[in-house]
């Protein structure tokens, strides 16, 4: 076969067989797949779609282009479970659930992505705690999490490395708005970790790939019917991202916040609420609890006791990061040299922001790349971002910006201004949650 024809059977609208797939997969994994052909493949999916069976094909393909990974060896007394976000401004609820979901009793090998787009990664604000390991290698991977009920990783050459190149060429190209690239991507990763069960997160809103319903409709319908195809159990919540969530947008700010929250020292109210319904998804799904209350009273307990809490520090110890990181993490966090207020200059409330520029903006100070080879700086983003409903007066601030220089923070302090916008009358009001799609269960 050649690749070239293979991207214009795709580029003219026709549907690709499974051989034809697999051909472009081994491509991407050995090499043999250029750049060019590689980025013009993904473009003509992006235009041309894929079908529900091209779809499946291309997902189970990239799961099998490396190890993937069997717990039975681990004898494991819980469930194997992960969630997945496709991707927001602000959204460091992995951070929180992974923890949360294992002191409850179940083990979640977490295969965790960079920033893509305008939205942050959850291995770009781990990687802002010194010592940290995104990559520890599969047996390391497989002990943390049969030791701590929990390690969050990226991809490692062994597991899907095709599309550990295609998800970076995407990120570059203008591709990563795809529904079957974005559902080949995930479930991918998530197949090779040999998961039991998956609750996604679909964002819906300006700061999502998804900006309308029908978009995170379709996403999630694709997400759960490709999963139940290839054998794993799934549901997805379709949630509100018209706001950065919580109160801080970057890396090192971020997990800054995480902490917050893990310890109790501050939850915002609307965080807390989505980390319940995701968590309490993943605990039904996996039979660890018999009801949606239950698992929501279970994960609140959790929180309250400490113990998720002392399972992420766990965490963080095991893969590398300082042993005691929770109780000094303002000691260990990078901080910017430059923080500036960014004020409101009018009084009313806060009606709406746009999220995606709020991503991008953080992109530009540092926190997220342009290029695939561009390196980060975790210490810029902002915190105290105000929320939707929140009534300010002028000079109260809007945000803090954390910069690497006094121009990028002058800069971005006039951007925020623009970006979050204050009415003398409130908003409408807006679900946190607007839907829920599930499919396999598994067995009972």
């Amino acid at each position: 076969m050649l690749p070239q024809e293979i991207i214009r059977h795709k580029r003219d609208g026709h549907a690709l067989a499974t051989d034809e797939i697999d051909f472009i997969v081994a491509g991407l994994s050995d090499g043999s797949l250029s750049e060019g052909q590689a980025a013009a493949f993904a473009m003509a999916v992006f235009f041309r779609g894929m079908s529900a069976d091209e779809c499946v094909a291309l997902t189970r393909a990239m799961a099998a282009s490396g190890d993937v990974l069997d717990w039975s060896s681990q004898d494991l007394n819980g469930p194997v479970l992960d969630k997945h976000s496709t991707g927001g401004v602000g959204d460091k609820v992995s951070l929180k659930l992974a923890a949360m979901v294992a002191a409850a009793g179940g083990f979640v090998p977490m295969i965790s992505g960079r920033g893509l787009g305008h939205t942050g990664g959850t291995l770009d604000k781990l990687e802002s705690i010194p010592g940290y390991s995104t990559a520890p290698g599969i047996k390391a991977f497989q002990r943390v999490v049969a030791e701590v009920g929990c390690a969050i990783i990226g991809q490692t050459q062994e597991l899907a490395p095709a599309d550990r190149r295609l998800y970076a060429i995407r990120d570059v190209t203008a591709t990563v708005e795809s529904i079957p690239l974005i559902t080949a991507s995930i479930l991918s990763k998530k197949l090779a970790a040999g998961l039991g069960g998956l609750v996604m997160d679909v964002k819906c809103g300006n700061g999502a790939f998804a900006d309308h319903p029908e978009m995170a409709r379709a996403l999630a319908e694709s997400i759960v019917r490709v999963a139940g195809d290839a054998g794993l159990p799934s549901a997805a919540l379709i949630t509100d991202m018209n706001q950065v969530l919580g109160h801080s947008a970057g890396n090192a700010v971020e997990v800054a916040e995480t902490v917050d929250y893990l310890t109790g020292a501050s939850r915002d109210p609307r965080l807390h609420e989505l980390v319940l319904a995701l968590g309490a998804a993943m605990l039904t799904l996996g039979r660890i609890e018999p009801t949606v209350e239950c698992a929501r009273a279970r994960l609140q307990a959790i929180l309250d006791s400490g113990a998720a809490a002392e399972r992420f520090a766990r965490m963080v110890a095991a893969l590398g990061g300082p042993v005691d990181f929770l109780e000094h993490s303002n000691r260990y966090l990078p901080r910017a040299p430059v923080i500036e207020p960014a004020l409101a200059t009018v009084s009313g409330v806060i009606v709406a922001m746009d999220a995606r520029e709020i991503g991008l903006l953080v992109i530009e100070l540092g926190g997220g790349r342009r290029l695939a080879s561009d390196g980060i700086d975790h210490r810029v983003g902002l915190t105290d971002i105000v929320q939707i409903g929140a009534r300010v007066n002028a000079g109260d601030v809007l945000a803090q910006v954390h910069a690497g220089s006094d121009d990028a923070a002058a800069a971005a302090v006039d951007r925020i201004r623009t970006l979050i916008h204050v009415s003398p009358t409130g908003p409408e009001p807006r679900p946190l949650i607007i839907d829920q799609i599930v499919g396999h269960q598994g067995a009972d």
